[in-house]
């Protein structure tokens, strides 16, 4: 049920308030702002009654009424043990598929009442075995059991795409994120997402809020070359002296693996390799440890045309600049894997992943998860267009990669092409700019104070309505760590406050 459907019941004085609450909402100057007329506009749309009906095509409600039932009546009993099964055996954060994005389009703020108090109830059973008043484990045991529902929940990600300039937008995405204390512990960047993603990777927890004031990225990092020197044929439209000096001067002398030691975040660059027969990577502290954050970044924001191939450095031990894989040179990792999610999964158990896109070839194809999920025959066309416009652009750079592919440029031209159409560009929740014609004109400018403030405030914009989805996502694992965290004082407070006072 799609807000629209609400729109039959609703008066003409109703429908007036209405809009007059959503132009409001448009200008919020803050996420409580935002959140006290959505929920204004949810009361007079009738949305709110949707919540308390369980019907629902989304999701089973039957599963979760009767595991709501037993989790609350296990707890009340203290009977420790079934609570213990109970959560281990729908330790998911899309149990009965209570996560379908769909299930966050009818209202502005929240979703099914019944999923509400789920994700309440198992957060309270959780807190209950973390408890003093749950005397049949040890402290250990519980540890042990916090830890393995870690393990088993798993953790999320957020991914920053490519886009120049335009990728100051995820500042303010990740200053709504940080508001509200649901930044994820594991990041990635492509382009200009990497400099977002590198820039928080090598920050303390306590200045992260202090980089996202923009003073930073207040610099010539775009310096456009002279037409006899690109006609000369080295190097790109831009010049890439700018964009290295911009990354050493924010960034440092620091590696993947200081890096994680700083911050506590792992954070991820997608490069991609100059010759397309080698598949894309994500360097981070387990892949390229030595390697330094800003090289990483440079590669990545490599852009074929605007910026050359660049090559990566790496830092030895005893502090000397070495050649990383020096045969090989990088370009832009959005151009092949803007959103390395299966890598990451892999790497650090991601559950679920939040997708910040501005890439400007991909905005404005990118639907909203009304639109994706849709069941009605009018979207049938719609999704065959795209489907099959996919694979025929995919075909035809195949058949003029198999005439003409023997000429170097055109094969490179060919297959980053490829990778372009060939991506997938969405999470499980999904960020998005929107773009009006003015926006392109920004790609290539440096960023100055009202721009970076104009595009941070789009970002904050975008990510508020998404914001209960990922607080519905987010709280069980909060939960979980929380619990572990408080347990892990209880056994050893002065050591846990000593990793405390490293770690801010």
């Amino acid at each position: 049920m799609l807000f629209k459907e609400f729109s039959q019941d609703i008066n003409p004085h109703q429908a007036y308030r209405i809009k007059k609450l959503k132009r409001k909402i448009e200008h919020a100057e803050s996420y409580e702002e935002w959140k006290n007329l959505a929920l204004k506009i949810d009361e007079e749309s009738g949305a709110q009654e949707w919540k308390y009906d369980n019907t629902s095509p989304y999701f089973d409600a039957e599963i979760i009424a009767h595991r709501l039932n037993l989790l609350r009546r296990y707890r009340l009993a203290e009977r420790t043990s079934d609570l213990m099964y109970i959560l281990r055996e729908g330790l998911t954060y899309d149990v009965a598929n209570i996560a379908h994005p769909m299930l966050f389009t009818a209202t502005y703020v929240g979703t099914k009442k019944i999923i509400e108090d789920y994700i309440e109830e198992v957060s309270n059973s959780l807190a209950f075995i973390a408890s003093k008043e749950c005397h049949l484990l040890s402290t250990q045991e519980k540890i042990e059991f916090f830890k393995n529902c870690q393990v088993a929940y798993g953790q999320p990600a957020i991914m920053f795409s490519g886009g120049a300039t335009l990728g100051l937008f995820h500042t303010g995405v990740c200053k709504a994120l940080l508001e509200r204390d649901l930044m994820p512990q594991v990041l990635s960047g492509s382009s200009a997402g990497a400099i977002m993603t590198a820039m928080l990777g090598i920050s303390k927890p306590s200045e992260m809020m202090h980089i996202l004031n923009g003073e930073s990225f207040f610099t010539e990092a775009f310096h456009f070359r002279r037409w006899e020197d690109i006609l000369k044929g080295n190097g790109g439209i831009a010049d890439v002296r700018y964009l290295k000096k911009f990354l050493l001067t924010n960034l440092g002398d620091v590696t993947f693996e200081e890096a994680f030691k700083v911050s506590g975040l792992h954070i991820n660059i997608a490069v991609a390799p100059y010759d397309a027969s080698q598949e894309a990577r994500i360097m981070n502290s387990y892949t390229s440890p030595d390697l330094l954050v800003w090289s990483a970044a440079l590669a990545s924001c490599a852009v074929p045309v605007l910026f050359p191939p660049v090559r990566l450095t790496s830092k030895r031990q005893d502090g000397e600049h070495t050649p990383y894989m020096g045969r090989t040179r990088w370009v832009d990792g959005s151009v092949r894997s803007d959103f390395p999610q299966e890598k990451m999964a892999r790497l650090y158990n991601v559950n679920y992943t939040i997708a910040s896109q501005v890439n400007p070839h991909v905005v404005p194809f990118m639907q909203t998860d009304a639109e994706r999920f849709r069941k009605d025959m009018l979207s049938w066309p719609e999704r065959i267009v795209r489907r099959q416009g996919k694979v025929i652009s995919k075909g035809i750079m195949d058949f003029t990669r198999e005439r003409v592919g023997g000429v170097p440029a055109v094969r490179r031209l060919l297959d980053h092409g490829h990778g372009i159409v060939d991506q997938r560009y969405y999470g499980d929740v999904n960020i998005v700019g929107k773009y009006g014609w003015r926006h392109y004109s920004y790609m290539l400018q440096n960023p100055r104070p009202h721009l970076f403030r104009l595009l941070q405030r789009e970002g904050e914009r975008a990510t508020w309505p998404k914001i209960s989805m990922i607080e519905t996502h987010a709280r069980v694992g909060k939960t979980i760590q929380h619990c572990l965290e408080l347990l892990e004082y209880q056994q050893n407070p002065v050591e846990h406050a000593k990793s405390e006072f490293i770690a801010v």
